[in-house]
């Protein structure tokens, strides 16, 4: 890619990547933003294209085939994408008129379609929606209305018992928040979010989390001063809450088993104020790499890296720790608004995760000091990944048991030791921790 390139263009090479590479949206858009070199505007209006497509795929699939005299599964890939792009700034975006949406569509196909007649069919096809808008019907199942695979809208169905699937499935497709957590290590929130917006980031505090900023308008936060200088890291609330739930302390042994990106070993750092010791580790040498790198942004001393598989015992590390965290590989299901293609991911390896989390768990519990705490993460919303797996652990292990926690705003006093955070209830990743405690006498 130039630096010629435009925000749509941009859109359309990520999708592409995702398409014909396998490609994470995130990384490839990340990637593709980076190398064309757009400033702060056109990063944004990429990434809502991109995302906005990703997330309402199926609904625009549904509008198109009413539309096409061509399946949009028999189209070439570059006109597929082209005609996504275009409808769904028509249909989604308000700012962008409906003349740039069809001709930025049609310059695009031109540019990257092999068929010299494409360009002349995206334009008939585009303008035909403008004509017949408001007569269109509908898509009348919620699958298609909110362009999730109809398994998914059923395993959110079966958790939900059939109440707020909707309310779900719609923040699954909004705009995920930025947040930052304050590096408390090295400024107070109100000094780093005056440094934030000094750089023209609009930065809100959290509604009801100390410590954690809403970002706007960031651009490359990799370019941001107040990143590079280490004031702020980015974690959703969600993962905050889980080491808030640990509740670890200054002078603390720490393990995180499965640690890349880092988020939640830095979180245990800053609250045990970089005194103790927090050892992160990760099975992939690459991501040991890169949560050395945000320690030492971050300037956190206290935290140690380790490549280590969570499922391979370490009797060096038997009853060592005061808290082990184990954040375990799951479906993702919870973090779709954030990754929104996890949702056409094929659901059948999906069913072998419990069984490599009970491994970890089963495992890293053997870690943990008579006394200390246990915590059981992951970003998804299936029961048999979370409550399931915990309960499978409980019965084996009599020495530990769940143990009750106090988290700010509006969750407040946890009793069972266990909770989900669902995107549209309280505005987090969709996520699960559980709290155990070892017994005091360790092996009962």
């Amino acid at each position: 890619m130039t630096g010629r390139e435009t925000a749509r263009s941009v859109a359309l090479g990520a999708l592409l990547a995702c398409e014909r590479q396998g490609a994470w949206s995130d990384g490839a858009l990340k990637k593709a933003v980076r190398a064309a070199g757009l400033d702060r505007r056109d990063a944004a209006l990429a990434t809502r294209l991109c995302f906005g497509v990703m997330q309402n795929r199926m609904r625009l699939d549904y509008y198109l085939n009413l539309l096409s005299k061509t399946p949009v599964d028999r189209l070439e890939g570059a006109v597929r994408e082209s005609l996504r792009l275009g409808l769904y700034q028509l249909m989604e975006l308000d700012r962008v008129p409906d003349s740039a949406a069809v001709n930025e569509s049609v310059a695009l196909v031109r540019a990257h379609s092999r068929n010299p007649r494409a360009a002349g069919m995206v334009n008939a096809i585009l303008r035909n929606f403008l004509r017949r808008r408001e007569e269109l019907p509908p898509p009348a199942d919620p699958a298609v209305r909110y362009s999730h695979p109809a398994w998914l809208v059923e395993a959110f169905s079966r958790e939900l018992g059939g109440e707020g699937v909707e309310a779900l499935l719609s923040a699954d497709n909004g705009e995920p928040p930025t947040c930052a957590q304050v590096n408390t290590v090295k400024g107070e929130t109100s000094a780093v979010r005056t440094a934030l917006e000094a750089e023209g980031v609009k930065a809100v505090p959290h509604p009801w989390l100390p410590g954690c900023l809403l970002l706007e308008n960031t651009g490359n936060l990799e370019d941001l001063p107040a990143f590079r200088e280490g004031l702020f890291y980015i974690q959703d609330a969600a993962a905050r809450l889980a080491v808030l739930a640990a509740g670890p302390e200054p002078g603390w042994q720490v393990l995180d088993a499965c640690a890349a990106p880092g988020g939640k070993s830095f979180a245990a750092a800053l609250a045990m104020e970089n005194r103790g010791t927090v050892l992160s580790c990760d099975i992939h040498p690459h991501k040991e790499a890169l949560i050395q790198a945000g320690a030492a942004r971050l300037g956190l001393s206290c935290i140690q890296t380790r490549v280590l598989d969570g499922k391979v015992f370490q009797a060096e590390y038997r009853e060592r720790f005061d808290l082990v965290m184990a954040d375990v590989p799951c479906s993702g299901l919870g973090i779709i608004r954030k990754k929104p293609d996890i949702r056409y991911k094929d659901p059948e390896p999906l069913a072998g995760l419990p069984r490599v989390q009970s491994a970890i768990l089963d495992n890293v519990a053997r870690y943990v000091k008579p006394g200390g705490v246990l915590l059981y993460a992951t970003c998804t919303l299936l029961r048999r990944e979370n409550g399931d797996v915990v309960r499978s652990f409980l019965e084996q292990h009599g020495e530990f048991s769940l143990e009750g926690f106090t988290l700010p705003g509006p969750i407040g006093r946890v009793e069972e030791g266990m909770l989900t955070l669902w995107p549209h209830l309280h505005g987090t990743d969709g996520f699960f921790f559980a709290k155990l405690r070892r017994s005091a006498r360790g092996d009962l």
